[in-house]
Parts: structure tokens; C-alpha cells; sequence
């Protein structure tokens, strides 16, 4: 009989090195760009460099670790990634010149596309397929936290410490990840019956992708590069409208709206199916980007910050979910990082897309324009995402 059960303590472990590995990775996100500007003095498209090429190392992991999980195991690969993660942290101390931090960087992204990869497997290997949306839910609630609490102590500590003090922080949260990677007791495996591996692994060896899951992971590119307009430039563009001060907690009330809605979508999701999710979400999605591109005032800022979070915050989880519906238990490893590459490229590439926009059409339009990349997502999920209305059990 089907244990029903979420709440494990393989779960919550694994929420929360997934928590810290996110955590880590936005108090850079907001830093490691005026570090290198200030540490050697390069111009600000370098430093940006510096750190977009994280994002690089990451899709490049998420490439080649689907096929191996399938075939080593996600909870041996989630030792690999963290092994990588503990390494990389240290080596930020000897990051001595600019080559050395961007090789680093790289290095950086490939252990966080490993280990995150890897967490997503296992939380799916775990969750009963019945409830896997409320699951995955849940799960990805750690992401949101680390997105709202990263980027402010990411910048309160480097305005009030060295940045050897980051450094340092950044080192000891992923020693926590890697010490308590040894309290998850379980290894929830599967892998293909003898019988069938063969033919499975002639067939899929050279398959990095999961064809089930490229409809709704290409949709979720079109919807993480609309997102990627709000998280490059709404600091510029807070500025310009004079927003500034409001703008400050944009994430937060951003997070708070997730964190209130995404328990109750995910098992919207699980018992409605995805239509009753997605188009609500995809529809919210479009209505908090025009409702950003016309503030004129704090509260309508904040307001679309909201409406984004019912929109986005909830679309992104459900995606994951659906991702994973369908597909056989010994692909979930593919499956998850098939979604997450489509998802990294979206949000890596996207701010050098529309940046190319933004000295041509200025801020507000860029927003209205996004809403209609939201909009051509909603249509693409109307053609493809239909036909799977209910989660398969696997």
C-alpha cells in the first residue's frame, strides 16, 4: 500500500540542504559582480561576467548529470555535488586574479547544478506519486526562502564586512549541507529491471533529455526569461520611477505571497490537475507584469510584486510537478534536470537578451512586452499541456 506520507525526515533534510546550497548561491548572485569590480578593478559588463558564468557551469551540469543518476544514484551524486560545492567555497579564498575567481565561478555552478539536480531527484524518488505536486510544493518553498533572505544578507554583509566575511559564511553554510547529507538515511533508488537495461541503456545512453518533459520545460524558459526582466532590472527601474525605497521589499512581499499560496496549488494540482493551476498562474503571471510596468506608486509596486508570486512563484513549482508526470521512476533523474536546464536558461540568458532591449524601449515597455512573452507561454501550453490533465502514478 502507498505510504502517503510527506513530511519524512529524509524530506525536511533535504529541504534544507537544499535551502542552504540555494541560500549560498543567491548571497553571490548579488555580490561576487562588485567584489571583482572593487578586488580588480574591471568594468561592469566583465563583472557581470563574472557572474553570469555560474549560470554556464550550471546548465552544463544539468546536462550531463540526468543519465548518471539513472545509472549511479542521486543520493552518490548528491555527495559529488556537495564534495564540489565544499571545494569551490574554499576556493574563493585563493581567487587571486580574475582568471582564477571566473574558473572558480564555473566551478561553483557546475557543484550547485549537481547537487540541486540531485536534491529535486530525491525528493521526487520519495514523494507518493499521488501527492507529488503538494511534495514538490513544499520542497520548493526552500528555493523561494533563499531567494527572498539571500540577496539581503548578501548585501548587508558586504556593506558591513569584508568580503572574506561572506567568503567565510558562504564556506560554513555548505560544510552544513555536506554534514548533514550523512543524517539522510534512505536511498530512495530505482533503477531498471535486469531484464530491461540493456535495451533501456543502448537506447537512452546518449539521451540527456526527457522528451516527456521538453513541452512544459520550454514553456518554463519562455515564463523564467519574463521573470529574469523583473529580477535584472527592477532595482534600475525602481530608480527611475523614484520607487526606490518600496522596492527594497519587493521580494519579500514577492516570498510572502508564495509562501501563503503554494501549499494549497500544489495539492490543487494533484487533485484538480494542472489546467486548474497553470492557467490561473500564467494569467496572474501577465497581470502582475502590466501592473508593474504602470506603478506609479509604492503600494501599486508592492501590489505587482504579489501578483507575481500567486503568478511565477506558483507556475514554477507546478512545472516541476508536471514535469515529472508520466515518466518512468528510473528517469525521474533525467526528468528533473531537463526542467531545471530549460529553467537555468531563462533566467542566465535572459537579462542579456533583454538588456538588449531596454536602451531601445525603455523599462515600462520592456514589462508589457514580457507580459506578451507570458502570454505566448500561455498559448504553448494550451496546444501541448493539455493532454495531461492528472499526474500518471508511477
Amino acid at each position: 500500500m502507498e505510504n502517503k506520507k510527506i513530511w519524512t525526515k529524509d524530506f525536511i533534510v533535504i529541504s534544507v540542504i537544499n535551502f542552504f546550497l540555494m541560500l549560498v548561491m543567491y548571497l553571490l548572485i548579488v555580490t561576487i559582480a562588485p567584489f571583482a569590480a572593487e578586488e580588480y578593478g574591471v568594468s561592469t559588463s566583465v563583472a557581470g561576467l563574472v557572474s553570469g558564468i555560474f549560470i554556464i557551469g550550471t546548465l552544463i551540469a544539468r546536462l550531463a548529470i540526468g543519465g548518471f543518476i539513472e545509472k549511479v544514484g542521486s543520493r552518490k551524486i548528491l555527495l559529488i555535488g556537495l564534495t564540489v560545492t565544499v571545494l569551490a567555497s574554499v576556493f574563493y579564498f585563493g581567487a587571486v586574479n580574475l582568471p582564477l575567481l571566473m574558473a572558480n565561478r564555473f566551478f561553483h555552478g557546475i557543484g550547485l547544478g549537481i547537487s540541486s539536480t540531485a536534491t529535486g531527484t530525491m525528493v521526487a524518488q520519495m514523494l507518493p506519486p499521488s501527492r507529488r505536486g503538494e511534495g514538490i510544493g513544499y520542497f520548493s518553498l526552500s528555493s523561494v526562502l533563499a531567494t527572498a533572505i539571500g540577496p539581503f544578507f548578501g548585501i548587508y554583509l558586504s556593506q558591513h564586512y569584508e568580503f572574506t566575511v561572506l567568503f567565510m559564511f558562504c564556506l560554513a553554510l555548505s560544510v552544513c549541507c555536506a554534514a548533514m547529507y550523512f543524517f539522510v538515511e534512505k536511498a530512495p533508488e530505482v533503477t531498471p529491471k535486469k531484464n530491461v537495461r540493456q535495451t533501456e541503456e543502448k537506447r537512452k545512453s546518449h539521451d540527456l533529455l526527457e522528451k516527456r518533459a521538453l513541452p512544459i520545460a520550454f514553456i518554463t524558459l519562455l515564463a523564467a526569461m519574463a521573470y529574469s526582466g523583473v529580477l535584472s532590472f527592477i532595482s534600475f527601474y525602481a530608480d527611475e520611477i523614484n520607487l526606490v525605497s518600496a522596492a527594497s521589499f519587493f521580494f519579500l512581499v514577492y516570498a510572502i505571497a508564495v509562501l501563503l499560496s503554494r501549499p494549497y496549488t500544489g495539492r490543487l494540482l494533484d487533485i484538480k490537475g494542472n489546467n486548474f493551476v497553470v492557467y490561473p498562474s500564467l494569467l496572474l503571471f501577465a497581470g502582475g507584469l502590466l501592473l508593474l510596468s504602470s506603478a506609479h506608486a509604492g503600494w501599486m509596486l508592492l501590489l505587482s510584486g504579489a501578483v507575481l508570486g500567486l503568478g511565477f512563484g506558483n507556475f514554477q513549482s507546478c512545472a516541476q510537478a508536471i514535469a515529472l508526470q508520466g515518466v518512468k521512476p528510473e528517469r525521474l533523474g533525467v526528468a528533473t534536470s531537463t526542467f531545471f536546464i530549460f529553467l537555468d536558461f531563462g533566467f542566465g540568458f535572459g537579462p542579456y537578451v533583454l538588456g538588449l532591449l531596454v536602451p531601445v524601449i525603455g523599462y515600462q515597455q520592456l514589462y508589457v512586452v514580457l507580459m506578451f512573452v507570458v502570454l505566448a507561454a500561455l498559448a504553448l501550453y494550451m496546444l501541448f499541456g493539455r493532454k495531461r490533465q492528472k499526474p500518471a502514478a508511477n
